[in-house]
């Protein structure tokens, strides 16, 4: 049965504080599902770009999960390049804590390993001090160990650009001597009870950008070391200087000019200084005026890289990601939207709004609808790319993760939105991850002793995916590759035939939240509100991202 009409927007479903030119929509944006917009481009082939495959973007592209960046070789770039056959080159991130700045897993699996599956009441201070320690020693490694060291600023550029937390302003003018810079003037302190690895976000950006430099040794942006890449051209042409040196470039940032409001679950938009990266952290989604003006400036330095495809992709509704737990009954019968939205350990019993952080259902829908905006924006500037002659395609990122909502639409048929069925309906998960039992899902990860109990499709920060879900998104975007005509080889360098598929089974093997599900406290969801309660961890952990 098709859904039904969209809800009208009455005066309860809107917030006061939303700016007039945030336009209001009872449902979301219906998803683009052609990522060529209808547009035909010729495209000139004269020979092999140096460079296959180059990605600008934030955590999801860097491959962050589960609260740290760590497992870069997991990220959907870093599979892409695997099916690609080529070179790619992207930083690696280790120390005690198997990652940057906490890895949630890791935690999780050495209080299981500690105390069992359980943490009893008796273990209450032993636990604690077992988690401090740890911590102390993984700040230790970061900011006066091994892992203050950073990659010579002489090796090659980096393939993979992207940086965990940074929006637009940053993608356009954030440099690896900048962030320097910052830790310079913010020594580390080792505070006994904050234990969180300080200027975690530059550490992690030196990097990646440490090399990221011009003839003269000055420092370069993302999109000015893209720029750079695509200026050392091709490999077997007379003219390699003059043709473009980068075949594919992937594009996918803007989610940090709104995902700042379910970090701290605070919506303040965004105001003068909105494009000055020493004041804007102050905003947590910017105003959609803001973010075309940001964009502009991101595109017009788009259009300076040499790169014969360019797939650019849209900003996914943040309020979908499971770290933002709906609580109480849907605000009205065929509404996406729950009163509010807090903590996934915080459930309709225990929340209190009184004293509780949250954002409300007017507030969750204030945001969805300037995303909309947000991807209207970077669709249009894909259709006038394309009609100028320029292969760009659009990878509707949202749309496909509107496509798994679970507790947003798949679980509440009243609440499809009018165009479900005319995109296909729920996202189709490939075969080898529909036969896991139960089949993934966008809730909030939780395990026990049987396995896996839901989720799957996110990791345990409730905002990044887990390995198989980075597949999903690595999958797509080959596709469009495909469409764009690019050639995929296998490891003798023999083209493949299409369509060039991505081993699931394999890649649940890869994946150790799916594969081996953790049992210590019973949950995922146990043991963050635990470490939250007791180390005040998870807030300062994702502000950390921002």
């Amino acid at each position: 049965m098709s859904p039904a009409m969209p809800p009208e927007i009455t005066p309860e479903m809107l917030d006061a504080k939303t700016p007039p030119d945030v336009i209001i929509r009872a449902e979301a944006r219906r998803p683009e599902t052609d990522p060529t917009l209808g547009i035909p481009v010729q495209v000139n082939r004269p020979s092999q770009p140096r460079h296959r495959l180059v990605t600008i973007g934030d955590s999801l592209t860097q491959g962050f999960q589960s609260g740290a960046i760590f497992n870069t070789e997991q990220s959907y770039a870093a599979m892409i390049a695997r099916e690609l056959g080529c070179e790619f080159r992207f930083p690696r991130y280790g120390g005690p804590g198997n990652g940057l700045p906490l890895n949630l897993e890791y935690l999780v699996r050495q209080l299981e390993k500690r105390f069992g599956d359980t943490l009893d009441w008796w273990e209450f201070a032993p636990g604690l001090v077992f988690v401090r320690d740890l911590l102390d020693q993984i700040e230790d490694y970061w900011e006066r160990g091994a892992g203050r060291s950073i990659p010579d600023s002489t090796e090659p550029i980096n393939h993979n650009l992207a940086v965990y937390g940074w929006d637009l302003r940053n993608t356009l003018s954030r440099t690896a001597d900048l962030c320097q810079d910052m830790i310079d003037a913010h020594p580390a302190q080792d505070d006994f009870l904050a234990q969180i690895v300080e200027n975690a976000n530059e550490r992690a950006a030196l990097r990646v950008l440490n090399s990221a430099r011009d003839s003269r040794g000055r420092s370069l942006s993302p999109l000015k070391a893209a720029i750079a890449l695509g200026q050392q051209g091709v490999t077997d042409s007379a003219e390699a200087e003059t043709e473009d040196g980068i075949e594919t470039l992937i594009v996918m940032i803007g989610s940090n000019n709104a995902l700042g409001s379910i970090l701290t679950f605070n919506l303040v938009w965004s105001d003068q200084g909105y494009d000055d990266m020493a004041r804007n952290d102050r905003y947590t989604v910017w105003r959609p005026i803001h973010f075309q003006a940001e964009w502009n400036r991101v595109v017009e330095q788009l259009r300076q890289v040499r790169a014969r495809h360019v797939i650019v992709c849209t900003v996914p509704h943040v309020t979908i990601a499971p770290l933002a737990r709906g609580v109480g009954d849907k605000v009205a019968h065929g509404s996406r939207y729950f009163p509010y939205y807090t903590f996934p350990w915080l459930d309709t019993h225990s929340f209190h709004p009184q004293k509780d952080p949250h954002i409300t259902a007017a507030e969750a829908l204030a945001i969805d609808s300037a995303i909309d905006q947000y991807n209207e924006i970077i669709v249009e500037s894909v259709r006038q790319a394309r009609q100028a002659g320029r292969d760009w395609y659009l990878f509707d990122l949202a749309g496909l993760l509107d496509r798994v909502a679970s507790r947003r639409y798949l679980d509440d048929p009243s609440a499809k939105p009018t165009w479900w069925d005319e995109v296909g309906g729920a996202y189709p998960l490939p075969a080898a991850l529909q036969q896991l039992s139960p089949p993934p899902d966008s809730r909030f990860f939780q395990s026990d002793k049987t396995g896996r109990l839901q989720g799957g499709i996110f990791a345990l920060d409730g905002l990044h995916p887990t390995t198989i879900g980075y597949g999903v998104m690595a999958q797509e975007l080959i596709k469009i590759m495909e469409l764009a005509g690019v050639s995929f080889h296998d490891a003798n360098g023999v083209e493949r035939q299409a369509p060039v598929q991505i081993d699931f089974q394999q890649l649940i093997q890869q994946d150790s939240l799916i594969a081996n599900p953790p049992q210590a406290l019973a949950s995922g969801l146990s043991l963050i509100g635990w470490l939250d309660k007791n180390f005040h961890i998870f807030g300062r952990l994702l502000r950390s991202s921002i």
